[in-house]
């Protein structure tokens, strides 16, 4: 549904859009919804704690998470990978880690060291660099739809546009660093102004959502509000309750009278910007507190009856729905996400950073833990790993940790076309990010950023800064980005789309971005020539020496090339070269 020519369409929408134009439908009253049977769907119940499953290979596992994945191998008869080699290890770990491949200095000193608990100290110095908040920013903000601008913009009118966004930024960076406990990094951001000032701006969180012009129009402001519930519950639930605002959820057990009671919360907020430490704030702050109508059908004129702002019931933990009453309702909000009894906020923490370090999620629908999303490859395992999230204190640290200290991430990639069952680890191509950061790495340009400063266009030929760093428009994505997979931010990511089109080909041979750099490349050893200097720069590109095959196909380059001389030309190949692309 457009209005104005100036909102985007969501599926919700477009879902409401094609019944409301169909004709009537039938509205279902909750008392048709059997609640107890409800609560019975695998993600409405509760994480139960099981035994951890018996194996035959008792010497495999280094992880109790590990007996999961390998019952799961034995009883469909498949044997994991062996262990992946060292060099393959340490690559892995830093871009997952940090974003950024390891110095050749640090993969040798890997390589050599004798240590039994070599591998387990690598893996604490990554996770204490500043570069693992950056790192795990790639990942958040596209699930809470970062951006700096609008999707719309009339003229040279910009007066909706973020120009402190970085603010927001920088304080999910610092988050990650000092391992901010998860309960506490959810409820700062849906009201860190009930909690103190210290943290005011996590309030980005919402504060950095789209405004549409016209805004005093309630329909308008219907929209706005759709976009704050369906980034909470995508982002935290993993439930997709905006499309229950023109009529009960089609699936799941969520009604008109759930996506209206959270729909009041944000409809008694509004935005704002606040400056503090000289520093300013796109925040939202309680106004006028409302409880909404039933807008039937979504119709914003057609009012049915009037909802208490509130939570979901089949979240509540006795019959009827949890209702709010302190101001807007976004601490009690927050509390109800985090709170003991609510199954889902841990699971779908759990989830998003597995998928982050195995490639596929244990549920493949990150942001959809109904009914019309998937089932978990290893229920067991997903619940074993959301209590024991909880149970030491949401830290995001210690779950990472776990993860990658097990037998199952550090087994040697697979080629296998279905790996559901993890039986090897999956060979990832880097993300833009990652791409990006990787190459200006690679030519030793990378600079440090201060995460609170003022974001670059990735276009910008003088920005050499992590592209976490980057503005992101919703009015439109840099190409670069876009080509790249960067998810659109005018809505909720639940993840990467992974693509392969000629076009990125394309920009990497003929992108002067990837020119420079290249050209910076062959710049650095100028004074060594012949195989020294292809050594050089397959450690600088790849962090190591070219193998046999390799130095003599490199060699040929030159005798081939119409001038000897074409070291730029030689290390774009190497920034190109799937070997580079590619973590295994």
């Amino acid at each position: 549904m457009v209005r104005n020519g100036v909102v985007p369409i969501r599926s919700g929408a477009i879902a409401s859009f094609l019944l409301f134009a169909a004709g009537p439908f039938p509205v279902h009253a909750e008392k048709a919804i059997d609640w107890e049977e409800a609560r019975q769907f695998w993600s409405f119940q509760p994480p139960r704690s099981v035994p951890l499953p018996e194996v035959q290979r008792q010497s495999w596992p280094q992880k109790d998470l590990d007996r999961f994945i390998l019952r799961k191998l034995e009883d469909a008869g498949l044997e994991p990978e062996a262990e992946a080699e060292r060099r393959t290890l340490i690559r892995r770990l830093s871009f997952d880690l940090t974003g950024l491949p390891p110095a050749v200095e640090e993969v040798e000193e890997f390589l050599a060291s004798k240590d039994p608990r070599s591998y387990e100290k690598l893996v604490d110095r990554l996770l204490a660099r500043p570069q693992f908040g950056e790192r795990l920013a790639s990942m958040w903000l596209p699930v809470m739809r970062y951006a700096e601008d609008q999707a719309h913009q009339v003229g040279n009118n910009s007066k909706f546009f973020y120009p402190h966004a970085h603010q927001y930024r920088r304080w999910v960076i610092e988050a990650f660093n000092r391992d901010l406990p998860f309960d506490q990094f959810v409820r700062l951001q849906l009201a860190a102004d009930h909690y103190g000032d210290e943290d005011l701006a996590a309030l980005g969180f919402i504060g950095l959502g789209p405004q549409y012009y016209n805004r005093k129009r309630l329909d308008v402001q219907a929209e706005e509000w759709e976009d704050r519930v369906d980034t909470v519950t995508r982002s935290f639930l993993g439930l997709t309750v905006a499309c229950a605002r023109c009529h009960d959820h089609f699936y799941d057990p969520i009604t008109t009278k759930d996506y209206h009671a959270m729909a009041g919360i944000f409809a008694s907020v509004s935005m704002d910007s606040r400056k503090v430490g000289d520093r300013t704030f796109h925040v939202v702050k309680d106004s006028k507190v409302q409880d909404l109508n039933v807008f039937i059908r979504g119709n914003v004129e057609e009012k049915g009856e009037l909802v208490p702002r509130g939570f979901l019931r089949i979240l509540a933990s006795g019959q009827e729905r949890q209702t709010f009453g302190e101001g807007s309702g976004r601490r009690e909000l927050a509390e109800a996400i985090v709170a003991p009894g609510n199954p889902l906020t841990s699971r779908v923490m759990v989830n998003r950073l597995w998928g982050e370090l195995f490639g596929v999620p244990l549920v493949k629908s990150a942001s959809n833990f109904g009914s019309t999303g998937d089932r978990p490859s290893h229920p067991g395992l997903l619940d074993y790993l959301a209590i024991k999230f909880r149970e030491e204190g949401w830290s995001i640290k210690a779950l990472v940790r776990e993860l990658v200290l097990s037998a199952t991430y550090r087994q040697a990639s697979t080629r296998r076309k279905d790996n559901t069952l993890l039986a090897g680890m999956n060979r990832r191509r880097l993300s833009a990010e990652m791409l990006r950061d990787a190459m200006l790495a690679a030519s030793g340009e990378l600079e440090s950023a201060d995460p609170g400063g003022v974001s670059l266009k990735v276009s910008d030929k003088k920005n050499l800064r992590r592209t976490v760093y980057a503005r992101i428009s919703r009015k439109e994505l840099d190409s670069f980005l876009r080509q790249f997979d960067y998810p659109d931010a005018n809505v909720h990511a639940a993840g990467r789309v992974v693509t392969t089109t000629p076009m990125q080909k394309l920009y990497l041979l003929n992108s002067p971005f990837v020119a420079d750099r290249a050209a910076r490349l062959s710049e650095l050893d100028k004074d060594l020539e012949g195989e020294e200097r292809i050594q050089s720069l397959f450690r600088k590109v790849l962090a190591r020496n070219p193998s046999a095959s390799e130095l003599v196909g490199s060699l040929r380059y030159f005798e081939e090339s119409a001038s000897n001389r074409d070291w730029a030309g030689f290390a774009q190949v190497l920034l190109c070269s799937n070997a580079f692309l590619y973590r295994d």
